[in-house]
């Protein structure tokens, strides 16, 4: 579905990312961790048209994605729930969800409303609060009208930056699980940035750890889960 090939991305003078290589297949969660710093923000922005790679290639779906045109990328169904979830506080849960609607609400409402009861099916606690405040709902709440707002545009491919920032250790596995959600049932492609790594892996069918702009492993979720250097550099566990 998502293929990156040999990508570079400057911020000015400075070379963020470096031979970035990935792919993301169709239902499949990609996890992509890694320190503060690592390039890890920076690359589902570029992916999501907020940067330009100064090399490289992005394919989705077999096609070049139109670099830097956030509105035609989230019409090919890519879509970015960005860092610290940037909800509407003073719009309602039901407004901030059909905002995620907005590129598509006057041409297809009726498929817009079937859309808007089944993301309520899959987040069932925000039926409960649909006139509520977006900016009175927990940090557990906001992260499920985040993602089901993301839904919303109908993605392919949900890229998430952070989900579990700012969360108790419990609202993170039940945010984690709603993902293995998306994926079982809607065959949602997820790509995946966390700094929560143990969640992040546990979750993930496949992974990449950043460093310093370069990806430096690849593979299983669960291996990297395993891998001495992944649990020493990120899981705080020492090698043997």
């Amino acid at each position: 579905m998502l293929t990156i090939r040999n990508v570079h991305v400057h911020h000015d003078h400075l070379h963020v990312l470096k031979e970035i290589d990935l792919q993301v297949r169709e239902g499949e969660i990609v996890a992509v961790i890694g320190a503060n710093g690592a390039g890890k923000s920076t690359l589902l922005g570029t992916i999501a048209g907020l940067y330009v790679p100064s090399k490289g290639e992005i394919l989705f779906e077999g096609e070049p994605l139109p670099y830097g045109k956030v509105e035609r990328i989230v019409e090919k169904g890519v879509c970015l729930v960005p860092e610290r979830r940037q909800i509407f506080d003073g719009l309602s849960v039901k407004d901030n969800l059909l905002l995620g609607a907005y590129r598509r609400y006057r041409h297809d409402r009726r498929e817009v409303k079937y859309d808007y009861e089944q993301v309520l099916e899959l987040f069932p606690k925000l039926k409960t609060m649909l006139d509520r405040p977006g900016g009175l709902l927990s940090g557990g709440e906001q992260q499920m009208l985040a993602i089901a707002r993301g839904l919303m545009a109908k993605p392919k491919l949900l890229m998430l930056d952070e989900p579990s920032l700012g969360l108790a250790p419990l609202i993170v596995k039940e945010v984690m699980e709603q993902l293995k959600q998306l994926r079982d049932q809607l065959h949602t492609a997820i790509v995946l940035v966390e700094q929560n790594v143990r969640a992040a892996l546990q979750t993930a069918d496949q992974a990449y750890v950043l460093d310093r702009g370069r990806i430096v492993v690849r593979g299983k979720a669960t291996d990297l889960l395993a891998d001495e250097r992944v649990a020493e550099a990120y899981l705080g566990v020492a090698s043997r």
